[in-house]
């Protein structure tokens, strides 16, 4: 069953979302390591700034993934 693309969208934001809280709390922790010191406010917006980077990244995988898929049935059918 093929994904339409509104879910595909809701899929990607879904995980980002998730990561998001991942990677801000991943932020806090391993920044002051490397001698990195933000505040929060800091590091919501670098987060913020990976977030919409990673919701195109992931839906346009997610698209080119699709069309791979239905390129592929269209020569299945094409043979047959």
């Amino acid at each position: 069953m093929a994904q339409s693309r509104v879910m595909s969208l809701a899929e990607s934001l879904a995980n980002v979302i998730v990561g998001f809280g991942v990677a801000v709390v991943t932020q806090l922790l391993v920044f002051p390591l490397f001698g990195l010191h933000t505040t929060l406010a800091e590091n919501l917006t670098i987060g913020a700034i990976f977030t919409v980077v990673s919701i195109g990244r992931s839906y346009c995988l997610r698209r080119l993934f699709e069309g791979l898929r239905v390129c592929r049935e269209s020569r299945k059918a094409a043979e047959a």
